[in-house]
């Protein structure tokens, strides 16, 4: 019960900005409902992966980490109905599909926060465990997995607004060639160079260009490409010239490689 509590909490904080975003109200409304099937569907196995790390309670088997994800996805589901209903987006009288699709698209980062929970607001104990059992477990495989988590949770934060689209529309080649520079950079400082909490830390006998080049650029490609696919889902490359549509993922890159960098840091 403890666990089912701290998922709540970390429901409600890392979907709160998403629940309180006018863009995601009308994205539940008239988005196409193949993309947003795509989207919940895509989000199952992520939930999986991310509980089998970090779920409510130390998991063995991977029907363990099916069951937290299911947790986590109620849990998601509860508190953004709740959170919608609370602010009048949901309504009596309203057809049921766009209820349906309202709490749909806003219960995918909520799911990923009700996870992230344990991780972030468990004892101290709890997350030294988490730490020794990620630095002898954790693969390369996985840990670009853990990336694309990261990458697609803060994406999904910033891809609905009109920001994205109007900074992209702004930006000359020199602006996406300065953001692609700058967040790299920023994704190798904030997992090897910053002493925050989970910071890597190179070995004397490795090269800095090793972990640059295994870790740093891979995923900078990951978090591009999950910007890419959130476009997709929401409906921002539809009609779209090839150039605006580089720019428009150039741009949401920025947070997505945060995000990913953050990945590593936490989980």
């Amino acid at each position: 019960m403890v666990g089912i509590g701290r998922g709540a909490a970390g429901a409600l904080i890392f979907g709160i900005p998403m629940l309180m975003t006018m863009e995601l109200w009308y994205l539940g409304f008239y988005m196409e409902r193949y993309r947003l099937l795509l989207l919940l569907l895509v989000n199952i196995p992520l939930l999986v992966v991310l509980a089998h790390r970090i779920g409510f309670e130390e998991t063995f088997t991977w029907r363990e980490a099916l069951r937290d994800a299911a947790i986590a996805y109620g849990i998601a589901i509860v508190i953004s109905a709740a959170v919608l209903l609370m602010l009048g987006d949901i309504k009596a009288g309203m057809p049921l599909s766009e209820v349906v699709g309202k709490i749909a698209i806003q219960s995918v980062p909520a799911s990923i926060g009700a996870l992230l929970g344990r991780s972030q607001f468990g004892g101290q104990e709890e997350a030294e465990d988490d730490r020794k059992e990620s630095e002898i477990s954790t693969g390369y495989g996985r840990e670009l997995f853990m990336m694309a988590i990261g990458g697609l949770f803060l994406s999904l934060n910033v891809a609905p607004t009109e920001e994205i689209i109007l900074i992209a529309f702004k930006m000359t080649p020199w602006h996406a060639i300065t953001v692609i520079g700058v967040s790299i950079v920023v994704m190798h400082g904030f997992v090897y160079a910053v002493a925050f909490r989970g910071t890597h830390e190179l070995s004397e006998e490795t090269p800095g260009w090793h972990a640059f080049v295994r870790f740093t650029l891979p995923g900078y490609v990951v978090a591009f490409l999950i910007s890419l696919y959130v476009l997709w889902t929401f409906g921002r490359l539809d009609d779209t010239a090839p150039t605006q549509i580089l720019m428009s993922a150039v741009v949401l890159s920025f947070p997505g490689s945060i995000g990913a960098a953050a990945a590593r840091l936490i989980l």
